[in-house]
């Protein structure tokens, strides 16, 4: 991970984190915590990729995925539900 990495956020990395989020890597905080956890600050993203918070998230950092860039949460986490027509 390093700065202006696009994320994905899911329950793998927190618990808090029952909706996935993508965001933007701002900073790696560098104060000490649990084993395998870090601080992150980041721009939350909405679906096209444009800040819509500044947010600085717990997470362990073996739970935090890649996202590619255009790839919605809902898409990268499983299938799309079923629309009504």
């Amino acid at each position: 991970m390093k700065p202006g990495d696009l994320l994905l956020i899911t329950r793998a990395a927190s618990v808090q984190f029952i909706r996935p989020i993508r965001c933007r890597l701002i900073r790696i905080d560098a104060r000490p915590t649990y084993d395998g956890w870090v601080w992150l600050d980041v721009y939350q993203l909405d679906a096209r990729d444009r800040a819509v918070a500044r947010r600085s998230i717990f997470v362990q950092r073996a739970g935090v995925r890649q996202a590619g860039q255009g790839t919605s949460a809902a898409v990268a986490c499983g299938p799309a539900q079923a629309r009504p027509a």
